[in-house]
């Protein structure tokens, strides 16, 4: 527990601890499943396997390009080398990049076209310390600036207009040793925004999966203006203090499907953005077609899911189902503000376990950061057709905090098939509910008069597939190691 819990005194960090012990009792046989299954079959380098969205032809390891991996030499300029000499083979079946065991420096690198970049199970990439090795790139066009302050660094696993580009491995780590920059934000001692792990931006054919990220400085997994996104089967830990240490955030991505995944978080364990006030307006490139599953997340001072509040290039069409929360603030949580402008429509939850949590549901429409004054404040949101169904919450502080605005109603909220059990020490309002309207069925404690029973219904969950979701994987292997 070292990555997650680097302050054992911590007596959050110990609480932390047990609820994990806690989760993994929960999940029993289904875990142990889910961890076999999802390990691919890694032994020495002459043998992988792995799935993956497309086979390579070609392949190499680091080590050919200068590579030492010693935890204390820089791979920067051998990782560069190596994806550049890789990337000659895009048209000829393509090529992987293997990263074997042992402990690897490095800053930030691109990836390219028809590339797979595997990380073996004993491998460990290190997130450099020397600012140096992480070069500022331009500003995202929806965001008009950094999140932290005016510029941006690059990420460590980088890369953008690209198709076919896999990111996975035997489970290895990627540990982006985020405490100095944690300390540093803290300290208000940066003037540019915080490195991310991995940042994929306008590319299509996109798989990340089979990695344990540990310690981001920021953000753990940013795909942003991408289509036909692939995301299962990682492990996301940072300390639950730790300042915006988001797990996955799917940003101005079209069909993408996140499964499988395990996230200990400081902040969001997933994020669904689309852009920032005037600048996500303009830019008008929604997050749409969103599948969510199977996700376990724990996060006591934020959402399991969150939508927002940069969400000014609108999300609609995203559905999240099969879902355990353990100690974390809120379940699927919308958050917006007066300026953001957009909409966030067609949003459908089912099959939700919590346990310990202090809202249930909780939509803000007062989040009301800003990227500067240039934003419009005429510009509302609009909020409507949020569904939910069949969850169960236990030892809980406040069933929900439903805040819309002022003359922009939240509308068409549908709540059905939910029990919730309070703590022993409940808030007396239970239910807080201003400037929002839609209809409950089946649920305990029964909801505020905005959210009226009806009559026995089930919120609507869609029946269709996504095409994301019969995206299958191609089982791939290498006999070889030498390219």
């Amino acid at each position: 527990m070292e990555y997650l819990c680097p302050n054992l005194k911590s007596s959050r960090n110990s609480q932390v601890i047990e609820l994990i012990s806690t989760t993994f009792l929960l999940l029993g046989l289904a875990l142990c499943l889910h961890v076999a299954e999802c390990t691919p079959k890694t032994t020495p380098l002459d043998k992988i396997e792995f799935s993956a969205l497309n086979c390579r032809k070609h392949s190499a390891v680091l080590t050919d390009f200068g590579g030492v991996g010693d935890g204390k030499t820089s791979n920067t300029k051998a990782f560069a080398s190596a994806i550049n000499k890789l990337s000659g083979l895009a048209s000829d079946g393509g090529a992987m990049l293997i990263v074997p065991p042992g402990k690897w420096l490095t800053g930030s690198f691109n990836l390219t076209s028809h590339f797979t970049l595997y990380i073996h199970k004993d491998a460990v990439l290190l997130g450099s310390q020397d600012e140096s090795e992480w070069p500022e790139v331009a500003i995202l066009p929806s965001y008009g600036r950094g999140r932290d302050a005016p510029g941006r660094l690059s990420s460590l696993i980088f890369g953008t207009n690209l198709t076919d580009v896999v990111v996975t491995g035997g489970n290895g780590t990627i540990d982006g040793q985020g405490a100095p920059w944690w300390k540093k934000f803290r300290n208000g001692e940066l003037n540019v925004t915080r490195p991310y792990l991995i940042q994929i931006l306008f590319s299509n054919q996109v798989q990340i999966s089979n990695l344990t990220l540990v310690n981001s400085p920021s953000w753990n997994v940013h795909t942003i203006y991408c289509s036909d996104v692939v995301i299962q089967w990682m492990t996301v830990l940072a300390p639950v203090d730790s300042p915006n240490t988001d797990g996955i955030n799917p940003d101005s991505c079209t069909n993408t499907r996140i499964e499988d995944c395990f996230i200990v978080s400081g902040d969001d364990c997933i994020a669904v953005k689309s852009g920032w006030d005037q600048y996500g307006n303009k830019f008008g490139m929604p997050t749409q077609q969103l599948v969510i599953r199977r996700l376990t997340c724990i996060s006591p001072d934020s959402a399991t899911v969150a939508l927002g509040s940069e969400m000014s290039g609108g999300i609609q069409d995203v559905r999240i189902e099969d879902i355990t929360a353990i100690n974390t603030q809120s379940g699927v949580r919308i958050k917006t503000a007066v300026g953001r402008g957009a909409f966030v429509r067609d949003i459908y939850v089912r099959r939700m376990f919590t346990k310990t949590m202090e809202y249930v549901f909780w939509m803000t429409g007062s989040y009301g950061s800003h990227p500067d004054n240039g934003f419009d404040p005429k510009a509302l949101p609009e909020i409507k057709r949020i569904n939910y169904r069949d969850i169960v919450a236990e030892n809980v502080t406040f069933a929900a905090r439903l805040e819309g605005i002022s003359n922009d109603p939240f509308t068409g909220i549908c709540i059905s098939n939910v029990t919730i059990t309070l703590t022993k020490k409940p808030k007396k309002l239970i239910w807080n509910c201003t400037n929002v309207e839609g209809v409950t069925s089946n649920v305990t404690p029964p909801a505020c008069d905005l959210l009226p029973e009806k009559k026995p219904i089930e919120c609507p969950f869609p029946e269709d597939r996504l095409p994301i979701e019969d995206v299958k994987l191609k089982s791939c292997s290498i006999a070889s190691a030498v390219a």
